[in-house]
Formats: C-alpha cells, sequence, structure tokens
C-alpha cells in the first residue's frame, strides 16, 4: 500500500470517529449513584446523622411546597366571580414566589449531600396537604385550602428549625425561618384578608 492510499486510509477512519462521537447516546439506562434517603459526605462539618434528618425533613417541606404552589396554579387557572381579576393574579404572584422556594429547599437538601424528592409522583405520596378535587370550587373553598396548606407549613417549619438548631444544623434553621416561614406568613396575610366579610361600597351603620 503506498503512502498517500495509508493516508487517505488513516484520515477516513479518524473522520469516521469524529462523526460517531459526535452521535448523542440516548437512550441509556444505569444504576442510580446515589439512593433517596442516603446522604453523601459533604464538607460542611455537620455529621452525617444530623445531615440525614435534616434532609428528611426538608424533603417534607419541599412536598408540601411543591403541593402548594401547584394549589396557587391550579386556583389561578380556575378561579372566577367578582373577584377574579384581583385573585387571579394574586394566586400567580403567589405561586411564583413559592417556586422560589421550591428551587432554595432542594438546594439546601443537595447542599446537605441528600437527594431531593422531585417527580410527580412521589411528590404526592409524601405530602401531607389534603388534595383537593379536579374540577373547579367556589373561591372561598379555594382560599380555605391555600390557607389551611400555609397553616400546615408554617408549623412544619417552627418544628423542623428547632429541631435543626438543636442538632447544630443553623442553615436549615436560617433557611426555615427566614425563607420559608417569613414568606408563608406573608401569604397568609394578603390571602385571608380575602375571606373578611366587609361591605363593598355601603357601610354598616
Amino acid at each position: 500500500m503506498s503512502a498517500s492510499t495509508q493516508s487517505a486510509s488513516s484520515s477516513k477512519q479518524s473522520n469516521g470517529t469524529r462523526a460517531n462521537s459526535a452521535t448523542p447516546l440516548s437512550h441509556q439506562r444505569g444504576k442510580e449513584i446515589q439512593s433517596y434517603g442516603k446522604v453523601v459526605r459533604m464538607p460542611i462539618g455537620l455529621d452525617e446523622k444530623t445531615c440525614l434528618q435534616s434532609v428528611k425533613d426538608l424533603n417534607q417541606i419541599l412536598a408540601d411546597t411543591i403541593t402548594l404552589r401547584d394549589l396557587y396554579k391550579k386556583h389561578h387557572w380556575q378561579v372566577s366571580g367578582h373577584t377574579f381579576y384581583q385573585l387571579h393574579l394574586l394566586f400567580d404572584k403567589h405561586a411564583g414566589e413559592q417556586d422560589e422556594q421550591v428551587d432554595m429547599i432542594a438546594e439546601r437538601i443537595q447542599l446537605l449531600g441528600g437527594i431531593t424528592v422531585a417527580m410527580a409522583h412521589d411528590v404526592a405520596e409524601l405530602t401531607k396537604i389534603e388534595r383537593p378535587p379536579k374540577g373547579r370550587e367556589s373561591v372561598p373553598v379555594q382560599i380555605s385550602r391555600l390557607l389551611e396548606a400555609h397553616e400546615h407549613l408554617c408549623k412544619l417549619c417552627r418544628s423542623f428549625a428547632s429541631d435543626a438548631s438543636d442538632r447544630g444544623d443553623e442553615g436549615t434553621n436560617d433557611l426555615l425561618i427566614s425563607d420559608v416561614l417569613r414568606m408563608n406568613e406573608l401569604q397568609v396575610w394578603f390571602v385571608s384578608e380575602h375571606l373578611v366579610d366587609t361591605p363593598l361600597v355601603k357601610a354598616d351603620e
């Protein structure tokens, strides 16, 4: 074989290899690299037992926060009546704020070496918030459901934050109090005022 023929063959093989290596490797499956409910060691000065408990507590908060966010979206789409416009906008605003909470909670779980609950069917199994019907409900019922979910989260945040502080996990305590709890308390105020039965155009005498 001449030198020019060898060079052409080598170039063809090289080009073929490059083309094949650029092909996406789809439809892959494999073993989990970390199981749910387990933590990996992160150099953040907390022991494994502390991280395990904080991850468990935060995954409960995460599942309930995802459910509350989706409950806001459901009501945002389905709200009706003379307060439609303001509640349509308010529910969407609160859903967006809860979505930000979801990301912060999930990142804290991963930072602790844990695995976040993520898929809808897993969230549905874990959440403690009552499941609403598929159909549309009246505004007072929609708001009542939201307030009950908020109260549930507020209670969990205070309890889990106190426990985290006792374990020396002040980062989790700070997240639950400064971010999650305070946001839920603020949203309770905005939503609950819509259930106050006050005159609309003429004051009671």
